[in-house]
């Protein structure tokens, strides 16, 4: 049975519409909190954070609401990455950790992640219940006056965030000499971020750390690189990073703002991993990875393995195979070593600990030749017209058409309502012939 709430990375819409409401996220509050506490665990708490939009503001007290109502202890930690929050559910041993975002969305949109209390997302199993509680009545899960959770403000999630991440290096690990531009895409890492790297040594130039509850995301970060490769160029930097709004996500230019997506950060990790024996296993991407990717980690004997689009399927994948390496081309990249989900700042640090002998980012990232890819995203009202005989037969004779050339993937966005168009091949003629013919059923 399909999921009614919960998409490919928990909830997300746009705010006031459908499911992104205030009485909504009460009932979501108070399901999350009924489903861990029936876990009958001695101790009964929830961490939230969120990012930097405006409906965080109406949406996390509502949240608060139905998890304290349902009887758990509540602490709110304000901005902060989403690994962050994964880290520290883990940390405080809480029974759940919640992140308030719509990630790389537009300002308009918000949503949740939900976290189980080792910093893994709930798996699909977990979600469906929660959802069958969603919609039960309500009152029969309200607690007794004098069980109600209580609920705690933390002002120091980010810099015990920062600590954690240091952990995983060596303390002599630094970064003095290198100039970095930082987009946090005026999103949950514009605190942490331009700490992290300037505790280490680094000059800083940060771009998208002012947030006012309606620029996150907007023309700036990991889906807007050009701020980037724009200032790396400008200010000599040498190397420019750009997170997304949950700073889950990382995209890279090199010296000559040359962008560097999550394929290629992927490529030069597993080729340094294995280098290193720390290599566990393969590699898991997804079925949006470059085909240059996967024939790159065959050419060096490094297994890899495809998982469906989202980061959850990726770890997923990397927990059933044991592997510890795995990602998306979009920048969702989970070092298994360090954490159990995608961190762009964690990332930023390991790739950074590879040019801290002074090499430049364009001789480490020119790892694999990319296969010529397109992606088309279709904004559509109902997603389900891809299941439409219309649709179905475009897709089969574009399929014809780049048989033995290349590959199409048609599929529903998970977290927009979108279908997203993508295709590959060295003849890029008929690719782009393949895609309009899908295109154009789809309209």
């Amino acid at each position: 049975m399909a999921k009614k709430y919960f998409g490919t990375d928990g909830i997300r819409g746009t705010v006031n519409q459908g499911h992104i409401n205030g009485e909504r996220f009460f009932k979501f509050g108070l399901a999350a909190g009924t489903y861990f506490i029936n876990q009958k665990k001695s101790k009964q708490t929830a961490i939230i954070a969120k990012d930097t939009r405006l409906s965080g503001y109406t949406l996390e007290p509502a949240l608060v609401s139905g998890l304290a109502s349902a009887g758990m202890h509540v602490f709110t930690l304000g901005p902060l990455p989403a690994n962050g929050l994964a880290m520290l559910t883990k940390k405080m041993k809480a029974n759940m950790g919640i992140m308030i975002t719509a990630s790389h969305n537009p300002y308009y949109d918000n949503g949740l992640k939900l976290f189980a209390p080792d910093g893994l997302k709930l798996s699909d199993k977990i979600e469906k219940k929660i959802e069958k509680i969603i919609d039960s009545q309500t009152s029969i899960y309200l607690s007794n006056p004098n069980t109600l959770g209580r609920v705690k403000r933390l002002e120091d999630a980010n810099e015990n965030y920062i600590k954690i991440l240091k952990r995983n290096f060596k303390k002599s690990f630094n970064l003095k000499g290198i100039k970095i531009v930082l987009d946090c895409a005026n999103g949950a890492g514009y605190k942490a971020g331009p700490k992290l790297f300037s505790s280490l040594g680094a000059k800083v130039i940060s771009i998208g750390v002012k947030p006012n509850g309606l620029n996150i995301n907007d023309k700036c970060g990991s889906t807007y690189h050009e701020n980037i490769s724009r200032s790396v160029k400008k200010h000599k930097a040498n190397i420019g990073i750009a997170l997304d709004g949950d700073a889950d996500r990382i995209i890279l230019c090199d010296e000559e703002g040359k962008i560097i997506d999550g394929d290629q950060i992927i490529a030069m990790l597993a080729k340094r991993w294995k280098a290193k024996k720390l290599l566990k296993g393969g590699v898991v991407g997804t079925l949006m990875s470059n085909y240059g990717l996967e024939n790159f980690l065959k050419s060096k004997n490094i297994k890899f393995i495809r998982a469906n689009v989202g980061d959850r399927y990726v770890k997923e994948k990397m927990k059933t195979y044991k592997y510890n390496l795995g990602g998306e081309q979009s920048g969702h990249i989970i070092l298994g070593k360090f954490a159990t989900t995608g961190d762009g700042l964690l990332v930023a640090l390991e790739i950074l600990y590879s040019l801290r002998k002074g090499k430049k980012a364009s001789e480490v990232f020119n790892v694999f030749e990319s296969i010529p890819q397109i992606l088309e995203n279709v904004t559509v009202k109902n997603k389900n017209i891809i299941s439409h005989s219309k649709t179905k037969q475009a897709i089969k004779k574009a399929e014809k058409l780049i048989k033995n050339q290349g590959r199409l993937l048609v599929r529903k966005s998970g977290t927009e309502p979108k279908i997203r168009i993508m295709g590959e091949s060295k003849n890029k003629k008929l690719l782009r012939k393949c895609i309009k013919l899908i295109k154009q059923s789809i309209k």
